[in-house]
């Protein structure tokens, strides 16, 4: 997946409020994109879109907790930052148990907002990489051939070439051939590179099954 520049959405039925935001964010060179609805935020976002989200949390229709379960309920990884008045706290704790990353008191002070914006940005951005790089993995797995999987299901439950090759009834030759092409589609130079790419591309250990 290419990355594209990271975005700081604005979500607040407030036209003031999102003016303000738009001129804050964008000082510190983020693009923004602003809007006046959660649903019309919804019917644009495309899920590989970098960055994070500035939401009210008491707006018309959908509030900005409805918007968080909403992220949730389709899983959307931007990170979602609500905006709060004073007497809106325990709405904005109960958003944070339903996942969102953090909530910023009104008034809000400018530099402790862009902090955190910062920081969820960062987050978006991390969890792209580590997206993209498990994808890459699992395409890389699909094209193993269904000895090469199981010569690695061996490799993986850390059984020596003869081991395996006494478990799958080949010579040992044979075996090195299949593991050498294992290490070549994964594109892994060393044991512990090919472990670490199994991990991320495979949540549950692997368990060698002969056959």
């Amino acid at each position: 997946m290419e990355e594209s520049p990271s975005t700081v959405f604005v979500v607040d039925d407030d036209p003031a409020i999102r003016d303000s935001l738009h001129w804050l964010v964008a000082s510190v060179n983020l693009d923004v994109e602003t809007f006046a609805s959660a649903q019309a935020f919804l019917d644009t976002y495309r899920w590989d879109r970098t960055g994070c989200l500035l939401a009210d949390i008491r707006m018309p229709g959908m509030s900005g907790i409805d918007l968080q379960l909403e992220i949730n309920k389709r899983g959307l990884q931007l990170p979602v930052i609500v905006i709060t008045g004073h007497g809106d706290v325990e709405m904005a704790v109960r958003a944070m148990k339903a996942g969102a990353f953090d909530f910023i008191q009104k008034p809000f002070n400018g530099q402790a907002l862009l902090e955190v914006v910062q920081k969820a940005v960062d987050l978006s951005v991390a969890r792209f990489h580590e997206a993209s790089e498990q994808k890459l993995v699992q395409h890389q797995l699909s094209r193993l051939t269904p000895r090469e999987r199981q010569v690695l299901e061996f490799i993986v439950a850390g059984e020596p070439n003869k081991a395996i090759a006494l478990s799958l009834g080949r010579s040992e030759k044979t075996v090195e051939f299949h593991r050498a092409k294992v290490m070549e589609k994964m594109q892994a130079r060393s044991l512990a590179e090919l472990m670490r790419k199994v991990m991320i591309a495979v949540p549950e250990p692997y368990e060698a099954t002969p056959s």
